[in-house]
């Protein structure tokens, strides 16, 4: 049997410059998950990565040897040292593992209580699991549970009614900095989701024309188009520096865009106006060291917890709400996961039977030679029969267990009374390969 591993570091346990060495780009996300599925004891794997946390999920065979084999991957991405992680590591199993991707997946977990963000990057590390080949039946079916979880989470409480987004929060520590951003000058510095996100946050505030960078023009833009702005040319970038008030980050370039010296070099020609950068990537996209330089304000993800406080007052009580919605889709996964194991137990069940009713037939062949071909086929349907009322019983209390403690009971104590080998298992719901994960914290006998 096999069990689900859960393995990682969020912003509750690690720092930022730790999440940004950790973090994983597409690209380094579909090398981890090619070399954590080449193991022979991972059968399943998919990998998380946002501005607030890195994360492993992994169906495998020995949970300690996998920890220690996702570790690895993890720390040579990183190129950091394991004992780096000491600390801020966590490791989850079973059914901590799926109620964490179902708290993470509706936003109980995040920086922002209930940020709506959270939901689609959980959907596209999944895709990005499937498009890589690292998913299989268990976590196929997580997944798509989570994703229900937290859309019933988001539809039937009020976690997320004030709207509250990372973006918004960034946009919202400009306005306390410097008031009033109707006529401020704005570079928002990407093209993706969250920077759609800033610059819709951005306008909502005033702000009359936003100016958009990307490394591919064609994406700046269509994003400009949409609210009225204006896309520059990457290699523009120092120019617009030189002209903005504010400069809101957020790509997924795993190098510093905005370093240092070249900063220095902008505000020395700017004739000692103030320079605000907000930098909500992960890693980051503006060197920290930039903080130093007068003149310039720089906050970075970390930051927004300031006043995350203030935004997510009144919700604690949705939360407890959205809490007992996951109760029920956990419970709901866990159902169809027992249901696995009884399955494959019943059916090797049946086959065992069916084997003994052969193999006694052929045994007494010599004893009914003057049988006519019908009386044979007679004896041989009521032997099925017999074997067949004994096992109906048996059968029905399996099915009626699945999805209750009692269900490992039944399947452990009919492998070891029946000598069942159910290592080659049937598929399960759907067409699924029925890899079967041990998800329940077992009790003992």
């Amino acid at each position: 049997m096999s069990e689900l591993l859960a393995l990682g570091v969020s912003h509750k346990t690690a720092p930022l410059d730790l999440r940004e060495r950790l973090a994983l780009t597409e690209g380094r996300a579909a090398g981890a998950l090619r070399e954590l599925t080449d193991v022979a004891g991972i059968h399943e794997a998919a990998a998380i990565s946002t501005c607030n946390r890195t994360e492993l999920y992994l169906v495998v065979s020995d949970p300690v040897e996998a920890e220690s084999t996702a570790l690895g991957v993890l720390t040579r991405q990183a190129e950091i040292r394991p004992t780096e992680l000491l600390g801020h590591l966590y490791s989850l199993r079973s059914g901590e593992a799926v109620r964490h991707l179902f708290r993470v997946t509706a936003g109980l977990d995040s920086m922002i209580l209930g940020e709506a963000e959270i939901q689609g990057q959980v959907k596209r590390a999944y895709e990005l699991a499937l498009v890589e080949g690292g998913t299989g039946p268990i976590l196929n079916r997580l997944f798509r549970g989570a994703l229900a979880a937290g859309g019933r989470a988001r539809d039937e409480t009020g976690i997320s009614e004030k709207n509250v987004s990372i973006p918004s929060v960034a946009v919202e520590l400009a306005r306390r900095t410097l008031g009033d951003l109707a006529e401020r000058r704005v570079l928002v510095i990407g093209a993706g989701e969250t920077a759609e996100l800033l610059a819709r946050a951005l306008v909502s505030r005033g702000v009359a024309t936003v100016f958009v960078a990307n490394r591919h023009y064609d994406r700046a833009i269509g994003l400009a188009q949409r609210f009225d702005g204006n896309a520059v040319r990457f290699e523009e970038l120092p120019e617009q520096l030189e002209q903005a008030d504010i400069v809101v980050s957020a790509t997924n370039s795993p190098h510093h865009l905005v370093e240092r010296d070249e900063l220095e070099h902008v505000m020395a020609t700017r004739g000692g106006r103030p320079l605000l950068l907000v930098d909500i990537a992960v890693p980051r996209d503006i060197e920290p060291a930039c903080r130093e330089i007068a003149g310039v304000s720089l906050h970075d993800i970390d930051d927004v917890q300031q006043i995350v406080a203030r935004n997510a007052g009144g919700r604690e009580a949705e939360a407890k709400r959205a809490e007992r919605l996951l109760d029920i889709e956990q419970d709901r996964f866990e159902r169809w996961l027992s249901s696995l194991e009884v399955v494959p137990t019943i059916a090797a069940l049946r086959e065992s039977a069916d084997e003994i009713v052969r193999r006694v037939l052929a045994e007494n062949e010599g004893r009914w030679e003057d049988l006519s071909e019908a009386d044979r086929e007679r004896l041989s349907t009521m032997a099925k029969a017999i074997a067949s009322r004994l096992l109906h019983e048996p059968t029905l209390r399996m099915k009626r267990s699945a999805g209750s403690d009692e269900a490992y009971l039944y399947v452990s104590a009919l492998r070891e009374l029946f000598g069942l080998d159910v290592e080659t298992e049937p598929e399960a719901e759907g067409g699924d390969a029925s890899n079967v994960t041990e998800l329940r914290r077992r009790k003992s006998t």
